[in-house]
């Protein structure tokens, strides 16, 4: 997927469509298929398929994992719902697979999940997102960095001077949580940087575009750039700038590099973006997965660099 631009839709579309050539989803299927002989098996609940960075991270572990002989990938999408998600981890358990990925919904809210999975004694390995519980290991990013690294590029940009408005995830994620910590620490190293506004649009981009609509006849001339917890909220903040003929006058910087939003860097439309490498996290998940069902030796954590991306560097990220 990493070469084809896509809609968050005809992300999630291509994801379940590789996947139906070679995985068996479990929802509504009441008999899991024989299991081969030596072979292993491991069950994956991808967050949301609707999120383009999420459709890229599981297609990255679905296509990992089909070159890995004898590993078999069981994906299920959540939709951003916690009690789907636990009763998917609960099919897991109930199938016996040797391995759980687990990309979670909330940080609070999923937290069962990874203690039913732990009680149970299955192998547990979380990616992207965290919980209030560890699992076996956890393959991901900084967040915290991700939002240092775009609230620092703001500053740059306004000379330490300004205006903010700041998107957030869906509050209580350990992204969102993050994130917004990251970006407070530069704000106190900055007292000239104000924090003008700041609301969840929930990783939405149609959300993001009727906030920044909305903040656009609340605080016009009072914001000076657009911070928004990822790239879907960042395009759609950039929307509506764009319809309001107010773009050349605002930053705008979002976080996942997906394609859309590399794109449109190049295009000179959106500022900047912070690159969080999905392949690397779904080819790590599916690596350490393996490694704890062989009961082999495995990093407890693995943290994957952010990277910013300007029109400058843009062209080393497009694929």
């Amino acid at each position: 997927m990493s070469g084809m631009r896509l809609t968050p839709r005809s992300a999630a579309a291509a994801v379940l469509a590789v996947c139906a050539l070679s995985l068996s989803l479990l929802s509504g299927c009441k008999k899991a298929e024989p299991r081969k002989e030596g072979e292993i098996v491991i069950g994956f609940s991808s967050r949301d398929l609707s999120a383009e960075y999420t459709a890229k991270l599981s297609e990255a572990i679905v296509a990992y994992a089909q070159t890995k002989p004898g590993v078999k990938v069981v994906m299920v999408d959540a939709q951003s719902d916690v009690q789907k998600q636990f009763s998917q981890v609960e099919n897991f358990v109930a199938q016996k697979v040797d391995a759980i990925i687990l990309n979670p919904c909330e940080l609070e809210a999923s937290t069962p999940a990874v203690d039913y999975v732990k009680k149970a004694g299955i192998p547990l390995v979380l990616v992207n997102q965290t919980t209030k519980s560890v699992g076996d290991s956890y393959i991901g990013s900084n967040d915290f960095e991700a939002g240092r690294i775009a609230m620092e590029a703001i500053a740059k940009k306004l000379n330490g001077q300004g205006g903010v408005l700041m998107l957030h995830g869906i509050m209580g994620t350990s992204a969102q949580l993050q994130r917004e910590a990251g970006a407070r620490e530069v704000f106190a190293k900055y007292p000239g940087l104000k924090l003008v506004d700041h609301q969840t649009a929930s990783w939405d981009r149609a959300k993001a575009m009727a906030l920044t609509e909305n903040w656009i006849q609340a605080h016009k001339g009072k914001f000076s750039a657009v911070f928004a917890h990822n790239d879907e909220m960042a395009m759609g903040a950039l929307l509506a700038l764009e319809r309001a003929g107010l773009k050349k006058d605002v930053y705008v910087i979002g976080i996942d590099a997906i394609a859309q939003a590399l794109s449109a860097v190049k295009e000179g439309r959106l500022d900047a973006t912070v690159f969080q490498d999905a392949v690397g996290q779904g080819k790590g998940s599916v690596d350490a997965a393996i490694q704890l069902a062989k009961k082999q030796p495995c990093a407890k954590e693995t943290m994957i660099p952010f990277q910013l991306v300007t029109r400058e560097n843009v062209t080393q990220f497009l694929k």
